[in-house]
């Protein structure tokens, strides 16, 4: 059974991926939007806050982190709120938080991610300390 151009099953008949494609770059661009890296890098801050700073997702903690995103010519800017347990080492904290989303984002987009600025809104404290007053 011979089987023609077009038709199921016929190797053959199939260009090459590529054929009669121009080449990459007279193709275009793929452009990603500031809000989905911004998502992403929300994504990225929350993972990188709960394995860094030990953030426990109780009611009334922390809540969650925000992003926003300045994508310009294959390059990121980032900005990251977020809350911290307190104590803690908080440059130390804010500098793994920031080259853990610095990296997450740039393998997920492939863009180069440039500068993350990050805010801590507020400090949180564990649950079982704040008891009220000691006479």
């Amino acid at each position: 059974m011979r089987t023609g151009r077009g038709s199921p099953g016929g190797a053959s008949g199939e260009p090459a991926p590529g054929a009669g494609l121009p080449p990459p770059a007279d193709r275009g661009a793929t452009v990603i939007p500031d809000r989905v890296v911004a998502r992403i890098a929300t994504q990225a801050a929350r993972t990188a806050q709960s394995r860094r700073a030990a953030v426990p997702p109780e009611r009334g903690g922390p809540t969650a982190p925000s992003a926003t995103a300045a994508v310009r010519t294959g390059s990121v800017r980032l900005h990251l709120a977020l809350d911290l347990p307190y104590p803690t080492d908080i440059p130390q904290v804010c500098a793994r938080i920031r080259r853990d989303v610095a990296d997450r984002v740039a393998q997920l987009t492939g863009l180069r991610v440039g500068e993350v600025t990050l805010t801590v809104r507020r400090l949180v404290t564990a649950a079982g300390t704040g008891r009220g007053r000691v006479r």
